[in-house]
């Protein structure tokens, strides 16, 4: 009789047991999670858990990386073959850390950065919010991105850590990876438009189930972007713009087909490098760039000279530009964090539309009356 019972209750356990070949997988495609222009990752689910897939994490990697979002509760009766994924993340996500200050934004947006527990670089960091949590040792110290403190990180021992790497090649993540804490790669620096960057928001939205939340956020960033590159095409465009300045013998500057490009041509500026194409930045000597640039009206990010002082002390060849003897020099190098971080590299790619508008008045003083530029400023 023993054994009956026995063999009855295995049927019962087995039977209500989840297993993947139970499961239908379809891409979500409903009114809490949609793309518009990110091509990084994409989302499939069914009645049991989320699928994310980080497609494209650094520039030509050849693997797609997949991981099971699941709630802890449903794990215990779901049957996962592990070999198919590169980490199973269980929610609801206590105890997170993170690796780029781009990732502190979406965080905020979404009401979870409470759950932050570790950064590498806390300096860099220059939110007021997340600087708090700093200060009252919620976020603890993990050294450098490229050598993590992984003592401390095992300690802290979170849920999931959220990376990003350049070539795949990291031994700290390694390290995480085989203490069975997921590590998930973030490729929002490699979308090629500054709207599908900031669509990266609806990834940290998947891992919190803040779906909807997300897909809201990122609404009224598009639609206040769209509104000012619309108000932008409706000027005379009579601005030419230079970019960027030396590195040793080599002049860096955004190429035609950039982020950075399409913002200047958003802001209906005549950038004059528009019709330039290539991935990254263009490497160019000096005589080159002023042979087009000398009569610039004006000149955006000249690297991370903080004053027309510095730039001068630095080359001064630059004070053949028109743009410097006029004093149209704009950077974003004098915005900065408590402790010195730069706010335009951790929130410029979540609020393209800030950085828009300010290109826009920068172009277009009498555009946006009511708007005070965010990150950028006149090189005094």
């Amino acid at each position: 009789m023993k054994h009956l019972v026995l063999v009855f209750i295995l049927l019962i356990t087995f039977s209500c047991r989840n297993t993947e070949k139970d499961l239908p997988i379809n891409d979500i495609e409903n009114e809490a999670f949609s793309l518009k222009y990110a091509s990084g990752f994409s989302v499939s689910n069914n009645d049991i858990f989320d699928i994310l897939e980080i497609k494209n994490p650094w520039p030509e990697a050849e693997k797609t990386y997949r991981y099971v979002i699941i709630n802890r509760d449903k794990l215990a009766s779901t049957t996962l073959n592990t070999s198919e994924y590169d980490g199973i993340i269980t929610t609801p996500i206590e105890k997170l850390v993170v690796t780029s200050t781009t990732h502190i934004p979406a965080l905020e947006l979404l009401g979870v950065e409470q759950t932050l527990i570790g950064f590498p670089g806390c300096d860099y960091i220059s939110s007021k919010k997340t600087r708090e949590l700093i200060k009252t040792g919620r976020i603890r110290e993990l050294g450098k991105n490229e050598g993590i403190n992984t003592e401390v990180l095992l300690e802290l021992n979170p849920d999931v850590v959220i990376g990003f790497g350049v070539d795949g090649t990291n031994k700290s993540f390694e390290t995480i990876k085989k203490a069975n804490i997921p590590v998930i790669f973030n490729g929002d620096w490699v979308e090629t438009s500054p709207l599908a960057k900031a669509e990266w928001i609806k990834f940290f939205g998947v891992l919190f189930d803040k779906q909807e939340k997300a897909n809201t956020v990122f609404n009224e960033i598009e639609a206040d972007y769209l509104f000012a590159k619309e108000l932008a095409s409706t000027f005379k465009t009579d601005k030419t713009v230079l970019s960027g300045a030396m590195y040793k013998d080599v002049w860096y500057l955004p190429s035609g087909t950039s982020p950075e490009a399409q913002l200047l041509n958003d802001a209906n500026a005549n950038y004059l490098w528009k019709d330039t194409t290539g991935k990254g930045s263009l490497s160019l000597s000096f005589e080159s760039v002023f042979s087009i640039a000398q009569h610039a009206d004006i000149w955006l990010s000249p690297s991370y000279y903080k004053t027309i002082e510095d730039l001068e002390k630095a080359n001064t060849h630059y004070t053949k530009f028109d743009a410097f003897k006029n004093k149209e020099i704009y950077s974003f190098t004098n915005t900065e964090g408590e402790t010195g971080g730069l706010l335009y590299y951790e929130l410029g790619i979540a609020r393209p539309d800030l950085v828009l508008k300010d290109i826009i008045k920068i172009c277009y003083p009498f555009a946006l009356p009511d708007y005070e530029s965010f990150f950028f400023k006149k090189l005094q």
